[in-house]
């Protein structure tokens, strides 16, 4: 059987950081993981249709950032920030007592190079019942018409319920080097319920070579 590595995994260090960025003793480090596990699965539930493509965390001493990076920033800020300040007493609850917690949203400017928004927008055509040929072929279409080299888009599971067989389909158009590690791979996979079980959903995008020595690109935010 072939072996898959995570192609964001594979490039941390090369021209992909960390999402979380803290330092701990044994004492600590448990707690403060769970506490990004915890934080991460509060915007994932709450925030849903907010378009969040990844959540970053860095804690010093006294501090908790979150760095909010989304599609669609209006509706994580709210009405005159009034959806911070709610966001800022709802962590209150999950996280240990800070003196300093600080949420940044930053506005993802190219939603269709940004796999794991992609990958939801699949995931949430299937759930609406929307044939995952078209689901699919769309998605493609809008990432390639964005700027990408490179894509392609997975479906795996039982996906039109006519035979009880799970299986997996995919498209692909463009060049798409995994094995190169200066290439700048944006991988994502989520879930899609539907009435026939659950469908697994993985996108990759390709957007060029990387040839900086810092590894703190961010990779994928324009």
């Amino acid at each position: 059987m072939g072996q898959k590595v995570n192609p964001y995994g594979l490039r941390i260090g090369i021209n992909k950081d960390w999402q979380s960025t803290w330092y701990a003793g044994k004492k600590d480090f448990a707690a403060n993981l769970k506490e990004d596990h915890d934080i991460r699965e509060f915007f994932a539930k709450k925030h849903a249709n907010a378009g969040i493509s990844k959540v970053e965390i860095k804690r010093t001493e006294n501090k908790l950032e979150i760095d909010i990076f989304t599609g669609k920033p209006g509706m994580i800020i709210g009405t005159k920030g009034a959806g911070i300040e709610q966001i800022k007493k709802e962590l209150g609850k999950i996280v240990r007592p800070v003196k300093n917690l600080v949420l940044n949203v930053k506005e993802v400017k190219k939603p269709d190079l940004d796999a794991h928004l992609v990958a939801e927008s699949i995931a949430q055509q299937l759930e609406k019942r929307i044939a995952w040929r078209r689901a699919l072929k769309q998605a493609l279409q809008r990432v390639m018409k964005a700027g990408a080299k490179g894509c392609k888009v997975q479906v795996s599971g039982v996906i039109d319920g006519a035979n009880t067989m799970g299986r997996t389909e995919k498209y692909m158009e463009g060049s798409l080097p995994l094995h190169t590690l200066r290439a700048d791979i944006d991988y994502a996979e989520t879930a899609a319920y539907t009435n026939y079980g659950k469908l697994g959903i993985k996108c990759w995008i390709y957007k060029g070579e990387i040839l900086s020595k810092n590894p703190a690109n961010k990779g994928g935010q324009e």
